[in-house]
Protein backbone atom coordinates (compact mmCIF):
# COMPACT_ATOMS: atom_id res chain seq x y z
CA UNK A 1 0.00 0.00 0.00
CA UNK A 2 1.17 3.67 -0.57
CA UNK A 3 0.97 6.92 0.96
CA UNK A 4 -2.36 7.51 3.43
CA UNK A 5 -4.63 10.68 2.51
CA UNK A 6 -3.40 13.96 3.15
CA UNK A 7 -4.71 15.70 6.23
CA UNK A 8 -6.62 18.16 3.85
CA UNK A 9 -8.90 15.22 2.73
CA UNK A 10 -9.85 14.47 5.87
CA UNK A 11 -13.22 15.27 7.15
CA UNK A 12 -13.03 15.75 10.60
CA UNK A 13 -15.02 18.12 12.40
CA UNK A 14 -18.06 17.36 13.96
CA UNK A 15 -19.99 20.37 12.51
CA UNK A 16 -19.15 18.61 8.63
CA UNK A 17 -20.46 15.28 9.64
CA UNK A 18 -23.60 16.83 10.77
CA UNK A 19 -23.77 18.42 7.61
CA UNK A 20 -23.61 15.19 5.41
CA UNK A 21 -25.97 12.75 7.87
CA UNK A 22 -28.43 15.88 7.67
CA UNK A 23 -28.63 16.83 4.14
CA UNK A 24 -26.13 14.37 2.61
CA UNK A 25 -27.50 11.62 -0.17
CA UNK A 26 -27.24 8.64 0.46
CA UNK A 27 -25.96 5.54 -2.28
CA UNK A 28 -25.67 1.80 -0.36
CA UNK A 29 -23.60 -1.05 -2.07
CA UNK A 30 -23.24 -4.57 -0.98
CA UNK A 31 -20.61 -4.08 2.02
CA UNK A 32 -20.36 -0.30 1.92
CA UNK A 33 -22.37 2.63 2.22
CA UNK A 34 -21.73 6.33 0.89
CA UNK A 35 -22.93 9.91 2.45
CA UNK A 36 -22.21 13.04 0.82
CA UNK A 37 -22.61 16.35 0.23
CA UNK A 38 -21.52 18.89 -1.87
CA UNK A 39 -19.05 21.30 0.39
CA UNK A 40 -18.53 24.52 -1.55
CA UNK A 41 -14.52 23.27 -1.10
CA UNK A 42 -12.22 23.06 -4.03
CA UNK A 43 -11.24 19.69 -2.67
CA UNK A 44 -13.32 16.68 -1.83
CA UNK A 45 -13.02 15.18 1.97
CA UNK A 46 -13.55 11.77 3.11
CA UNK A 47 -14.20 9.73 6.44
CA UNK A 48 -14.43 6.14 7.32
CA UNK A 49 -16.82 4.58 9.52
CA UNK A 50 -15.56 1.51 10.76
CA UNK A 51 -17.58 0.84 14.04
CA UNK A 52 -17.48 -1.63 16.67
CA UNK A 53 -19.76 -3.75 15.38
CA UNK A 54 -17.51 -4.49 12.75
CA UNK A 55 -15.14 -5.65 15.04
CA UNK A 56 -13.98 -5.61 18.78
CA UNK A 57 -10.28 -5.73 17.50
CA UNK A 58 -9.05 -2.19 16.74
CA UNK A 59 -6.40 -3.51 14.59
CA UNK A 60 -8.70 -4.84 12.16
CA UNK A 61 -10.85 -2.02 12.13
CA UNK A 62 -7.51 -0.43 11.59
CA UNK A 63 -7.00 -2.57 8.87
CA UNK A 64 -10.14 -2.24 6.74
CA UNK A 65 -9.90 1.78 7.34
CA UNK A 66 -6.35 1.53 5.69
CA UNK A 67 -7.81 -0.34 2.73
CA UNK A 68 -10.89 1.87 2.40
CA UNK A 69 -8.38 5.21 2.25
CA UNK A 70 -5.87 2.85 -0.42
CA UNK A 71 -8.79 2.64 -2.17
CA UNK A 72 -9.86 6.55 -2.85
CA UNK A 73 -6.12 6.94 -2.79
CA UNK A 74 -5.63 5.24 -6.26
CA UNK A 75 -8.91 6.65 -7.42
CA UNK A 76 -8.46 10.01 -5.83
CA UNK A 77 -7.70 12.32 -9.47
CA UNK A 78 -10.96 10.63 -10.82
CA UNK A 79 -12.94 11.67 -7.77
CA UNK A 80 -14.93 14.86 -8.24
CA UNK A 81 -14.16 17.81 -5.86
CA UNK A 82 -16.32 20.10 -3.73
CA UNK A 83 -18.18 16.94 -1.95
CA UNK A 84 -17.75 15.75 1.66
CA UNK A 85 -17.53 11.66 1.50
CA UNK A 86 -18.46 9.59 4.56
CA UNK A 87 -18.11 5.65 3.91
CA UNK A 88 -19.62 3.50 5.90
CA UNK A 89 -18.87 -0.50 6.65
CA UNK A 90 -21.21 -3.23 7.15
CA UNK A 91 -20.10 -6.60 8.75
CA UNK A 92 -20.16 -8.79 6.04
CA UNK A 93 -16.52 -6.50 5.50
CA UNK A 94 -14.30 -9.00 7.05
CA UNK A 95 -15.18 -11.77 4.81
CA UNK A 96 -14.29 -10.08 1.81
CA UNK A 97 -10.94 -9.54 0.00
CA UNK A 98 -9.84 -6.28 -1.27
CA UNK A 99 -10.38 -6.37 -4.89
CA UNK A 100 -14.11 -6.98 -3.60
CA UNK A 101 -14.14 -3.70 -1.29
CA UNK A 102 -12.38 -1.53 -3.96
CA UNK A 103 -14.74 -2.40 -6.57
CA UNK A 104 -18.08 -2.16 -3.94
CA UNK A 105 -16.47 1.73 -3.26
CA UNK A 106 -16.12 2.47 -6.82
CA UNK A 107 -19.05 1.42 -7.94
CA UNK A 108 -20.70 3.30 -5.37
CA UNK A 109 -18.88 6.70 -6.56
CA UNK A 110 -20.12 6.13 -9.95
CA UNK A 111 -23.73 5.28 -9.00
CA UNK A 112 -23.22 8.72 -7.41
CA UNK A 113 -21.87 10.37 -9.85
CA UNK A 114 -18.89 11.40 -7.88
CA UNK A 115 -16.22 10.45 -10.79
CA UNK A 116 -14.84 12.49 -13.44
CA UNK A 117 -15.70 11.28 -16.51
CA UNK A 118 -12.51 9.78 -18.52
Amino acid sequence: MGFMLPKEYKLKKDNDFKKVFKNGRYKQGDIIKIKFFKNNLTISRFAFLVGLKISKKATKRNNIRRILEESVRLKFKQIKSGFDIVVIVSPDILNKKYQEIEKDLINLFQKSNLLVEE
